[in-house]
């Protein structure tokens, strides 16, 4: 296992040293610098091992960032930025040197783990934590899931909306988890005196990878494609949209609730209970236990946060800044803890940094303005490109991380979408928009998200039960999706 890992990682560095050694001619791409290539070298090479992923990606990620440090910043190694070597000035190429090109300042590349989005995520983060440590979760659930009684089907369609509400505001695979471990024993209960299971089991088993996978589209937070392209929506200069938290959910509540619902309907044909009653046993006592003014204190810090997150347009806070509310509160109070912090998904963060840095080198080299006026998007449908757009993070989500797909594909649409006539179709907004929904409607396999893995891992679903589900499942939503962004959301233009 180590040598395949190790062959991948060089074939990696390979393919990335080709692209950085080719002639500039071979991209096609007008006025193409030195630091441009390089940024293309590396944007190959994240792109490789994240897809293959020899390294963890939030390693990829880290190491793409200290590598465009060291390689395309103003602070570089010497012989990178050396004027003996390349040209400072384009009358200066005509001496035979390659032009150098804009070089990044290092602290723009650095802050890529400060943005605001990075925020947003931490605080989630500490609210999950910290409704985990006194039990609030398991008690949510525990109220949310008992008006659905004892029938099968109605239990199925409450796993699948509860987790996907839990999933809106936390972290997808904390959400699953957790919902796996409520389940075990309902799974234990649909086991007959002789081994046999329930075939209802690989719908329920399946619900909670649904419920988290899809319930993550209806907020900004709830999953890390979604705050990628908040970030394009509201901080890019050529957008700067200004979308708020509520209006997200306006819009993406009901496309999640029709998926849910074909969801459901498509578990319960395929995976027919034979049992006629299912029952409910979800203990708790850690809420119980927990004591009094911790419990009151989280409660209260956990409502008015998602009111204000609800609420952002009209008390004029950004969420940004709501999601460092709770930090604040429950650290000070004492509830979240030094020994809390190593709780926090710095993977996530990590990844997500990684993203933004690669986005960061595409936009201050000037490479982005360059591809755009290199390709010729205006001889190609529109329409095409966005769907294909869409289709193509689809396949990628469905094999690579969706915050990886996301990351990659966010920053050269956003780009594209600039060089093109979107206007019929809501403009970039929509096309950034598909792009994200489509990375977390990828879910055909175990390994294309973390709450697939988990749901497998119980050993009650077999993979081409989640590979059929999956599939019929994301291209329900994905047609839904880019039918709803252009036909309701693009024509009216809801987002601005």
């Amino acid at each position: 296992m180590a040598n395949k890992k190790l062959i991948s990682i060089l074939l990696c560095v390979m393919m990335s040293l080709v692209a950085l050694l080719v002639p500039a001619e071979v991209y096609g791409i007008d006025g193409l610098t030195v630091v441009e290539q390089r940024v293309i070298a590396i944007f190959i090479l994240a792109a490789l091992l994240w897809i293959t992923e020899p390294i963890p990606i939030w390693t990829t990620s880290v190491f793409v960032m200290v590598l465009m440090l060291l390689t395309v910043s103003s602070s570089s190694f010497a012989p990178f930025i050396s004027a003996d070597s390349y040209a400072l000035a384009a009358e200066d190429v005509a001496d035979g040197k390659p032009l150098l090109g804009n070089l990044i300042k290092y602290k723009d590349i650095m802050a890529a783990f400060a943005d605001p989005i990075i925020m947003l995520f931490m605080g989630g983060f500490v609210l999950a934590i910290s409704a985990g440590k006194i039990g609030l979760d398991g008690q949510l659930a525990k109220v949310l899931l008992a008006p659905f009684g004892t029938d099968p089907k109605i239990v199925l369609l409450g796993f699948l909306l509860v987790t996907g509400i839990f999933s809106m505001f936390m972290s997808n695979t904390a959400t699953a988890a957790m919902m796996l471990a409520i389940m075990n024993p309902v799974f234990k209960s649909m086991r007959g005196e002789d081994g046999s299971i329930d075939r209802g089991v690989v719908g329920l088993a399946m619900a909670i990878p649904i419920g988290a996978n899809i319930g993550g589209m209806g907020t900004p937070i709830g999953t890390p494609p979604n705050a990628v392209a908040m970030k394009y929506l509201n901080d890019a200069d050529y957008l700067n949209l200004g979308v708020g938290f509520g209006t997200w959910m306006l819009v993406m509540i009901p496309i999640v609730l029709i998926i849910f619902a074909f969801a459901w309907f498509l578990l319960t044909k395929m995976y027919p209970f034979s049992m006629k009653e299912i029952k409910l046993k979800i203990d708790n006592d850690a809420f119980s236990n927990a004591p009094a003014r911790d419990k009151k204190i989280i409660c209260i810090t956990f409502a008015v946060t998602i009111l204000l997150w609800v609420t952002d347009r009209l008390t004029g806070i950004n969420a940004n800044i709501v999601a460092l509310i709770p930090f604040a509160v429950l650290s000070v109070t004492g509830i979240f803890t030094k020994k809390d912090l190593s709780l926090i998904d710095w993977d996530v963060l990590w990844l997500v940094a990684g993203g933004f840095a690669l986005g960061i080198g595409l936009e201050k080299t000037g490479l982005a303005k360059h591809m755009v006026e290199s390709i010729p998007f205006g001889e190609w449908s529109p329409i095409v490109v966005m769907v294909g757009s869409g289709l193509l993070c689809l396949l990628m989500s469905t094999f690579m991380s969706n915050s990886a797909s996301a990351a990659l594909l966010l920053p050269i649409m956003y780009t594209v979408g600039q060089g093109m006539d979107l206007g019929a179709f809501g403009g970039v907004c929509t096309m950034l928009l598909g792009v994200a929904l489509s990375a977390s409607l990828a879910m055909a396999l175990p390994i294309s998200t973390p709450p697939n893995a988990l749901a497998y891992s119980t050993g009650n679903i077999k993979q081409k039960d989640m590979a059929t589900v999956g599939i019929i499942v994301g291209m329900f939503g994905f047609v839904l999706a880019f039918v709803v962004l252009i036909g309701i959301v693009g024509s009216m233009h809801i987002f601005g």
